[in-house]
């Protein structure tokens, strides 16, 4: 990849001050643009900046909750100051499940605050960036999800968040493509924080004693690959090679790189409504037995 492939573009990286989020604005940095790095803790954030800085990119650092819409407006704004304008937007904040959560355990808090790490900061981050995006007829925004979405991995709101997500992506895709701006979905797979330790090997064992993952699943998830592998396919997205590619969900798990195929009906049955009665209980029995 060339290492001038983002020259002159801006980028903001939310929950970029560790693990994938760390690996992509470094990355973006790399291949020439100037970053504004996200994250809750200042210190993780310094860090991130300092690295990219001493490798000699460009990057700021901007802590905070990027689900506040303050805060939100406020990196927009950061990424105009340092470096002109706000091209791209990336999203990699996350919060790992409460240990044991399910839908017979999570709080209502507990279950909200999921939602608004997940759901809430893409909401006010694309929600700052869109206006600033569509001014100039060009932007670039990606959203992290995640393989949790499918439930496989148990849990409540993280799955409910990361499924929001990619619903909410692929609206911002459609509604803004007239506008010249993208907007795609990452699923990355990565060794990261929340993904080791010994109670994270307990809750894939878990899982796989319920049969909720298959053996091939439940080794990847202990065995992932650093973030850097996944950070790539985010750069690729922001980039003009990717320039025809919008609303799509990709999976970025170490040595793997894979599509969701957008989800398309199926037809069972049909019967014209002006002149048939409805389906009968029995009837919708017969067709989906």
């Amino acid at each position: 990849m060339s290492d001038r492939l983002l020259a002159g573009r801006a980028a903001v990286v939310v929950g970029g001050s560790r693990g994938i989020g760390a690996a992509v604005a470094t990355l973006l940095a790399r291949c020439g643009a100037g970053v504004v790095v996200n994250g809750r803790e200042p210190a993780a954030v310094e860090a991130t900046v300092a690295g990219i800085l001493g490798a000699g990119g460009r990057a700021v650092a901007h802590a905070g909750s990027a689900a506040d819409e303050a805060v939100a407006a406020e990196l927009i704004a950061c990424c105009e100051r340092e470096f002109g304008a706000v091209d791209t937007l990336v999203n990699c904040a996350g919060a790992a499940e409460p240990s044991g959560s399910s839908i017979l355990s999570v709080t209502a808090d507990e279950f909200r605050d999921l939602i608004d790490v997940h759901l809430g900061t893409v909401f006010a981050t694309c929600r700052a960036a869109a206006p600033k995006m569509v001014a100039r007829g060009r932007g670039t925004i990606v959203n992290t999800s995640s393989f949790a979405f499918l439930g496989d991995y148990g849990g409540t709101g993280y799955p409910a968040g990361k499924g929001a997500v990619n619903g909410l992506t692929m609206a911002i895709a459609a509604e803004l493509a007239e506008h010249g701006i993208r907007a795609n979905v990452v699923c990355p797979g990565a060794k990261t924080r929340l993904s080791t330790g010994a109670e994270y090997e307990r809750h894939i064992a878990a899982l796989r004693a319920r049969g909720l993952l298959d053996e091939v699943s439940a080794q990847g998830a202990l065995d992932a690959a650093p973030p850097e592998y996944a950070a790539p396919i985010y750069a690729y997205l922001v980039s003009d090679l990717a320039s025809k590619i919008s609303g799509q969900t990709f999976i970025a798990a170490g040595g793997f790189v894979g599509r969701f195929e957008r989800p398309s009906p199926t037809l069972i049955g049909y019967r014209d409504h002006h002149d048939s009665p409805p389906w009968s209980v029995d009837e919708i029995a017969a067709m989906l037995a």
